[in-house]
């Protein structure tokens, strides 16, 4: 891999409006995401030469990044307290980035303690599910707003990419992910040596460490079968039967849910619930799980296994959810919708997913899923098929994957 250092940086201007948007308002900014997705860049270039150019003294922002060796010690919590206390010199306010807070025993506290005492603005990042908004009003007393930072988007990626052929981009996009880093480099060797790495310390030794887990290899083969299953039901009874076929003896389905559980905390994979319309329950049995990007499943097993539907159906799950909507599997009866759709308004969308429907049993297979559904609200067959009609039988909509992708108000356009 290229031993050079990258100087650039991706803009993310969507993020740095969320961060925009809150600035000095009394309430902790929490920056979520998966490690090397950019929540470090954002903070601590983007967000930081944003207040250098809008009147903050440099002296005045305090920058923290605890997976550093450099800060290492200010992981003891009444450490961290008094280094800041000590870099305080005025009446006057002072913005304090953490980065990879979850390294900070009981930094809750401490975070609390700044807010109280000193009139500051506080940022903190982390890749560890602790932070997500189910706990943000316990940890930070109501005061706290999260942010969700993801791998680069199509949408993103393309922008970096300039005026490149859609399909061209596309492709490489599938194939090596958004990563930042990965998308920075120019060389497929240097992408792949990077994603190897990127699964060799964030996606296994992180986790393995931060959860102390003792067989590495049953761990890594959990994560190994998650990845070739993306788009396909599993449980953790599935896993471990699959994994007692492959030989691995001692596995059980606790151990297999704990796994499951650590993976999605790091923000590796999503899952996600399925849920009976008509008998308006969630269902228990059979979720799916989605990853946070296409290089780091890739890479995982080796560049194996590129089926298309399975892909797209995992890039417009992480679409979805980065625009904020809830998304859960619908069972129709005995039909599966692929994604159940809600916005915060209440708007919802039945969605499904194919790489293409020219092939008529395809469409008839895709479209049986929407019926008996007559409530108002929109079915989309979201495909790659190049044709300009968007309008189906019975009144659903027909949208290609880049439109869908390329415009943030696709669904409600279509």
């Amino acid at each position: 891999m290229n031993t050079g250092v990258i100087t650039l940086y991706i803009d993310r201007p969507n993020y740095l409006e969320k961060l925009i948007r809150y600035k000095d308002k009394d309430i902790v900014k929490i920056i979520t995401g998966i490690r090397r997705c950019g929540k470090s860049v954002l903070l601590n270039e983007l967000y930081y030469n944003y207040l250098l150019k809008n009147g903050v003294d440099a002296d005045h922002i305090i920058k923290l990044s605890f997976d550093m060796q450099k800060w290492q010690d200010l992981r003891d919590p009444e450490k961290l307290y008094h280094y800041i206390d000590d870099q305080i010199k005025d009446e006057s306010r002072y913005y304090i980035f953490l980065d990879e807070i979850q390294m900070v025993d009981g930094f809750e506290e401490v975070v609390n303690g700044i807010k109280a005492e000193f009139d500051s603005d506080v940022y903190i990042t982390g890749s560890n599910s602790r932070l997500l908004s189910g706990d943000i009003n316990t940890i930070f007393r109501g005061r706290g707003i999260e942010i969700k930072v993801f791998p680069l988007s199509f949408s993103e990626f393309y922008c970096v990419k300039g005026n490149t052929d859609k399909s061209a981009a596309f492709n490489e996009y599938i194939m090596y992910g958004g990563l930042p880093y990965a998308v920075l480099e120019t060389e497929a060797a240097d992408k792949a040596a990077y994603l190897k790495m990127i699964c060799d310390t964030v996606v296994s030794r992180d986790i393995i460490d931060r959860y102390n887990i003792k067989d590495e290899a049953l761990f890594s083969a959990v994560i190994d079968l998650l990845c070739s299953s993306i788009g396909s039901y599993v449980s953790a009874s599935k896993i471990a039967n699959t994994l007692k076929s492959n030989g691995y003896r001692s596995v059980d389905n606790e151990t297999v849910s704990r796994y499951l559980s650590y993976m999605c905390d790091a923000f590796l994979f999503y899952k996600v619930d399925r849920y009976d319309i008509k008998g308006k329950e969630y269902l228990k049995t059979q979720n799916k799980y989605y990853i946070c990007d296409m290089g780091i499943r890739n890479s995982k097993i080796n560049f194996r296994q590129i089926e298309m539907t399975h892909i797209i159906e995992n890039i417009v799950y992480l679409e979805l959810i980065r625009r904020g909507y809830v998304v859960d599997i619908g069972k129709n009866r005995e039909k599966e919708i692929d994604f159940l759709v809600k916005d915060l308004s209440g708007e919802q969308y039945y969605i499904q997913v194919s790489y293409s429907i020219e092939d008529p049993q395809t469409k008839d297979r895709e479209i049986s899923a929407f019926y008996n559904l007559d409530d108002g609200y929109k079915k989309i067959i979201i495909t790659m098929d190049n044709n300009p009609f968007t309008m189906l039988e019975r009144g659903y909509r027909k949208l290609h994957l880049f439109d869908f992708l390329l415009n943030n108000d696709s669904l409600k356009e279509v």
